[in-house]
């Protein structure tokens, strides 16, 4: 029986990834950077190494980016203390339910490491997560593999084995390189031809996964 999970964060555990394109768009509107919607979307999943090379392929090499990237984490941070963290729905739910179960789970963020604590000591559920790996831990982050290919070996998993739960496109195009069983859970992007291809499985939200989990003891086949 499958017993390894790893899940990526923003976007699939909290709901931050749709106030960090709020946040980009926002600043750059402030400091009258046109196009940051499209650019901060394909963003998405990458690691601050990428999403700098990103940004700068598509404004030139002398667009101000660690000032832009700092203003945008003060504007994001600002909204998080006064809002509070959100919270996905079926996140306090699938967690008991997969540790109860004996799972083994982690957690694959492009997010540095020191957010992504902060992040799961204030929603108080970094206990559930025995390994987590960063996007600062890796060369390249997603959609290459590294960084599930290294929580994998952290955990003592096979890939072929362990289900990733994510909810963009270069978070599934990295679990799939990685050989496992990508979950899809969209977020901002809905899945599209390739998603549905790539992906094991495609649910509307964790509840959903937890719903599968427990009526797919022994996973068998592919599920579209």
């Amino acid at each position: 029986m499958n017993k390894t999970i790893v899940f990526d964060m923003d976007g699939v555990l909290f709901d931050t990834e749709r106030l960090c394109v709020e946040v980009w768009k926002k600043v750059a509107k402030d400091w009258g950077i046109q196009g940051m919607e499209d650019v901060v979307m394909r963003c998405i999943g990458l690691n601050g190494n990428d999403s700098k090379n990103l940004v700068l392929n598509a404004y030139g090499e002398s667009f101000p980016y660690e000032k832009f990237r700092t203003r945008v984490s003060e504007v994001f941070w600002e909204d998080i203390e006064k809002n509070g963290l959100p919270v996905k729905t079926g996140v306090k739910k699938l967690l008991p339910y997969l540790q109860q179960n004996g799972y083994k789970i982690g957690l694959c963020s492009s997010t540095k490491y020191d957010s992504v604590v902060s992040h799961l000591k204030q929603a108080e559920i970094i206990e559930y997560f025995s390994v987590i790996v960063t996007g600062d831990m890796v060369e390249h982050s997603k959609p290459q593999p590294d960084i599930y290919l290294l929580a994998c070996k952290k955990l003592g998993a096979e890939p072929g084995e362990s289900f990733a739960i994510e909810d963009s496109p270069n978070g599934i195009r990295a679990a799939a390189a990685a050989g496992m069983k990508p979950v899809m859970v969209p977020d901002l992007i809905e899945p599209d031809k390739e998603m549905e291809r790539l992906a094991f499985l495609i649910c509307r939200d964790l509840t959903e996964v937890m719903r599968y989990l427990n009526q797919n003891a022994v996973p068998s086949g592919t599920v579209r």
